[in-house]
């Protein structure tokens, strides 16, 4: 759709809510991206799926500080603002919410969003609390925009899923659209943390969608064990020095329980420490009928 307007940067969240209303009350369709800034291609592809199906987006760049553990990489997280804004710009963005920290979490905060049971596995047992920080985040962006759609990436695929169930349990009036990984020639799954990788670990790092694409191809192969593709993944890994795997599990797409036993539709997912740098991904695996 048409978005060749000048873009508008604000910290503000009245006059976002007045840019919204204003757009709303001409009949145009919002669309929202929420993101922590550092843009890449991945989240380029989320703004132009929003561009081209919404008449007014809102790009949300904060670096969230509650989905953030101890001894995590809140301060040194890349903020290269003045490149994100111009991205929005090309990509034909209307409004840049960019809110200081105190906007969003004044003093005294004392209000949390937990999905129950999501939270708590996987990313979640790995990162206490950071789905908490996740789910109370999105709510306040969805609350602040009212957005007709929003925009997210399959990459964080437990991070979608959650959303999704907020999204459903609290009966909120948005659509959450899905948008695919976008990832590099040789496969890595981009990300903003992609850029603390050195050239070794860049190159070791592929072997994160190569332990996906294994556990894609037991299973088209006909593989029972679920438990054995699992250690098969984990050695994939492991076969590089410079990585650490924190878990690679074949679960359901929808309540993410471990599997034991093949099923015609799966997930795999993958988190591993590559140097110090944490990367996560994850591949749906969709059978043929027998």
């Amino acid at each position: 759709m048409n978005q060749s307007q000048e873009l508008v940067v604000t910290t503000s969240p009245d006059e976002l809510r007045m840019a919204v209303r204003q757009a709303r009350s001409e009949g145009q369709r919002i669309g929202c991206v929420p993101t922590m800034g550092a843009l890449h291609e991945g989240h380029i592809s989320l703004i132009r799926q929003a561009v081209d199906t919404c008449d007014f987006v809102v790009v949300w760049i904060f670096v969230n500080p509650t989905q953030f553990g101890e001894g995590e990489d809140l301060q040194t997280y890349p903020r290269p603002i003045e490149e994100d804004l111009k991205k929005c710009g090309a990509a034909g963005v209307r409004m840049v919410f960019m809110p200081p920290p105190e906007v969003i979490y004044p003093d005294g905060y004392s209000t949390w969003v937990e999905v129950a049971g999501l939270s708590e596995i996987l990313e979640g047992a790995s990162r206490p609390g950071h789905f908490r920080g996740v789910a109370t985040i999105v709510l306040k962006l969805l609350n602040l925009i009212q957005p007709d759609v929003a925009f997210f990436g399959a990459k964080d695929y437990q991070q979608q899923t959650l959303i999704r169930r907020m999204v459903r349990d609290l009966n909120l009036p948005v659509e959450i659209a899905i948008c695919p990984t976008v990832r590099e020639e040789d496969g890595l799954a981009m990300s903003s943390r992609n850029a603390y990788l050195n050239p070794a670990e860049r190159a070791a790092a592929i072997r994160l969608f190569e332990a996906l694409q294994l556990a894609d191809s037991r299973f088209r192969e006909g593989a029972e064990d679920v438990a054995a593709v699992q250690e098969e993944m984990l050695g994939h890994l492991r076969g590089s020095d410079l990585i650490e795997p924190d878990y690679a599990v074949i679960a359901d797409p929808d309540s993410l329980e471990q599997l034991t036993s093949p099923q015609p539709r799966m997930v795999a997912l993958i988190a591993a420490r590559v140097g110090s740098t944490r990367l996560i991904d994850n591949q749906l695996i969709e059978l043929s009928p027998r």
